[in-house]
């Protein structure tokens, strides 16, 4: 049977991922009811990480847990990984060993390098250009929320970092429109764009973007490994913080979203962060269950 890899959402099909949407729904269901369906005994996930985490470790590792198997963490302290070793090297090796690994790294291609090399699935944890899984969780809080997305206008705030190139992709492959406010000279990437552009535009006055719309999302005006932009940044972005002003021109039943962690009183407002139709602490909690649904889909 050939591998299959989740290493951006164009890895799998539309209806692939509403199967794994609404399997998530189910599991979320028998995670409230603490009668947990253990589809992965005695299977082993593989987590890399080369770049700090908090969701998406404890997401993959109590999920693996709560299906019947076991996570293993991985970081480059401490393994070879940090000592030098070839990365197609370290995953014919740990793919001999283990069910599925997780990778949380810098470059894609990194990943897309891992994934050729590997025996088993391979899962995007976030690499630079693109974060699927959280694009997995803010789907299913959606469709919990407001059902299909089809057709809806969904607005993001903030640069073309790898948040906004999922998006991106989720527009083309639910056929939603995307609205990107950013300010110059800080698109998403062109080969992206011009993928996606049937489905995307690019705004540049924050309240026109947000105009009767029904998702606003947003992530750190700096992401890792750019902190030392972080004032520039602040200054460039001043105008597309997400504040009452702008969840007004949304339309009244809008959502807002955030991948987390969020700096209050930068690209968002403390009354919207907490308000009315934030559901954050929501779409966190649904990392659980859309990635138990993805490792069911992968492994079993």
């Amino acid at each position: 049977m050939e591998v299959r890899h989740f290493l951006t959402l164009n890895s799998l099909t539309r209806d692939e991922l509403l199967s794994i949407i609404n399997r998530a729904e189910q599991l979320k269901k028998q995670f409230v009811e603490k009668n947990y369906e253990t589809t992965l005994g005695s299977r082993v996930l593989g987590m890399i990480f080369e770049k700090s985490s908090t969701r998406t470790r404890v997401s993959f590792e109590a999920g693996m847990a709560q299906l019947g198997g076991h996570a293993i963490y991985l970081a480059p302290t401490g393994t070879q990984i940090g000592r030098g070793e070839l990365l197609e090297d370290t995953a014919r090796v740990i793919s001999k060993m283990v069910d599925c690994i997780m990778l949380r790294t810098f470059e894609h291609e990194r990943i897309e390098k891992f994934a050729a090399y590997s025996d088993v699935p391979v899962i995007n944890g976030l690499s630079d250009s693109y974060h699927p899984c959280q694009l997995l969780a803010d789907l299913l809080t959606y469709y919990e929320k407001r059902g299909s997305i089809e057709g809806k206008k969904v607005v993001w705030f903030g640069d073309g970092n790898n948040m906004c190139h999922s998006y991106m992709n989720a527009a083309k492959i639910f056929n939603f429109q995307l609205i990107v406010a950013c300010p110059e000279g800080f698109e998403p990437d062109e080969t992206i764009l011009n993928e996606t552009k049937s489905n995307v535009v690019i705004e540049r006055d924050p309240e026109k973007a947000a105009t009767n719309t029904d998702l606003v999302v947003t992530d750190v005006w700096a992401s890792m490994g750019q902190e030392e932009e972080q004032n520039e940044r602040m200054q460039k972005f001043a105008k597309f913080q997400v504040n009452t002003d702008i969840m007004e021109c949304a339309n009244d039943d809008a959502l807002f979203m955030h991948c987390l962690p969020a700096h209050r009183g930068e690209e968002v407002s403390e009354n919207v962060l907490e308000g009315p139709q934030s559901v954050v602490w929501e779409e966190a909690g649904n990392r659980l269950h859309s990635q138990k649904a993805l490792l069911e889909f992968l492994i079993a």
